[in-house]
């Protein structure tokens, strides 16, 4: 009986998540909409990051990472939220510094991970001027797809850091995917989770 009321009750917190999200994103696909994302965070954790799909997306990102780049001296996450993938990220970085446009979520996440450092602020506003003039890797993990220039954002992206990672969900892939192709030395990956594929995509800009 507990255990049917603890399901009912994950299924009625599934379908809350759902419709406000539906609400709060309207119009928020590629088009820089920053309050409406803001305004997502009128609740905790709005993305669903604790769910086993996420945090099988932030293992094959780190693994990713550590095959290619090994450990990391300072990285930029951009789009961080609440701080669940940074998390993550300072288990292969020694600095973890994080953008997101919204103060709600980068106030959960300086909770959640006091040692790192967050900013509320977008990718042309970031504060931070790091050691060498560039940070090490440069994340933008499904974040790309609700920005309004895209090749702009992957310019400043290479222009701050010395190598550069993106992932994005396959049906964001297909708007991410043509302007990372334009980028020289790219190299990609595919993974996935259940019935959820991602792409991966990094360069490096030595």
């Amino acid at each position: 009986m507990i255990r049917m009321l603890e399901k009912a009750r994950a299924l009625l917190q599934k379908a809350r998540r759902r419709s406000w999200m539906k609400y709060a994103l309207r119009g928020v696909g590629g088009n820089d909409n920053f309050e409406r994302l803001d305004l997502a965070y009128s609740i905790e954790d709005p993305w669903n990051m604790d769910s086993p799909t996420e945090q099988a997306r932030f293992e094959r990102t780190n693994a990713i990472i550590e095959r290619e780049f090994g450990r990391v001296g300072s990285l930029l996450e951009l789009g961080c939220g609440e701080g669940h993938q940074s998390a993550y990220l300072a288990r292969v970085a020694d600095h973890v510094h994080g953008l997101d446009v919204s103060a709600k979520a980068v106030e959960r996440a300086r909770l959640r991970l006091p040692q790192a450092r967050f900013e509320a602020t977008d990718l042309f506003g970031q504060p931070w001027k790091p050691e060498g003039g560039r940070f090490d890797l440069v994340t933008a993990c499904e974040v790309l797809y609700y920005m309004g220039d895209i090749d702009r954002s992957l310019a400043r992206m290479s222009e701050l850091g010395r190598a550069c990672l993106v992932t994005a969900f396959a049906p964001a892939a297909r708007r991410v995917g043509p302007h990372l192709e334009r980028i020289d030395g790219l190299r990609k990956d595919w993974f996935w989770h259940g019935g959820t594929v991602w792409l991966a995509a990094w360069w490096r800009n030595d």
